[in-house]
Order: structure tokens, then sequence, then C-alpha cells
């Protein structure tokens, strides 16, 4: 089966965005009551085969459009979106970086605000930072 245009073959389509549709549903569930470095683990990222040569504008698009209406973590969706994008970036073979940050004027009134996007060699693909963020963390294999 041929390749248009460089998409991807349409079964590799659809069990790409099948596999991140049952992961997007699956990771409420997997990150309920762990703490932020148990968080990171839980996206698997080894190379995967089956994504090798996957594009970051299609893994984002994909990721953007399966949780466009999350049913959990809507308060959350950057979260859900960062992790499934890093994680799946990193599984065709990428080298993406997960962005985390505040935004300042929330620190003082105890309420944080967070944000994570991911980016490629350092331009944001999957959501970008807003100008009144501050990064604090960024996660790299």
């Amino acid at each position: 089966m041929a390749r248009a245009s460089g998409a991807p073959a349409l079964l590799r389509r659809l069990r790409f965005r099948a596999d991140v549709w049952l992961a997007a549903r699956l990771l409420p569930f997997r990150l309920a009551g762990r703490s932020f470095e148990e968080v990171l683990k839980v996206v698997p990222a080894a190379p995967q085969p089956r994504y090798a040569g996957l594009s970051p504008d299609y893994i984002s698009r994909t990721v953007q459009r399966v949780t466009r209406r999350p049913l959990l973590m809507r308060d959350r969706r950057c979260l859900r979106q960062g992790l499934l994008g890093f994680g799946y970036m990193a599984q065709a073979g990428l080298s993406p970086e997960l962005h985390f940050a505040v935004e300042r004027g929330s620190v003082p009134t105890g309420q944080l605000a967070a944000h994570c996007w991911v980016c490629l060699d350092g331009r944001p693909v999957l959501s970008d930072r807003t100008p009144d963020m501050v990064t604090i963390y960024v996660h790299r294999l």
C-alpha cells in the first residue's frame, strides 16, 4: 500500500488513532493518586517501530482531536494532551520536551494556575505557553 503525500497508510492511521483514543480514556485512572514524578513515568516513551516515521504535526493533531471533549480531567486538558503528545512523539523516535509552567500572579494566591506544552527542537508543537507563565520544569528523555 503506497503512502499518499507522506501521510501514513489508512490502517496505520486508524490503529494509531485507536491507540491514542484508548490511552486518553485510561490516562485519568492511571494518574489518580500519583505524585508528579510518578505521573511523568506513566506514559511510555521507548521507541516503537509501529509509530516510527509519524510526523509531529500528525501526532499533535491526533492527540488534540481525541482529547477535544474530555469527560474526565476537564480542568487538566493540557496535562492530558502534553503527556500523550510527549509519549507518542518519543515512541515515534522523536526527542520531545514537556514544559511545565505556572502563572506569575497565581503564586501568591495559593491557587496555582499551571500549564504544560510539548516542544521539539525548542519549538512548541502541542499547545504553547502564555506570556505571563514562568517555566518551572522541562521533562526530557
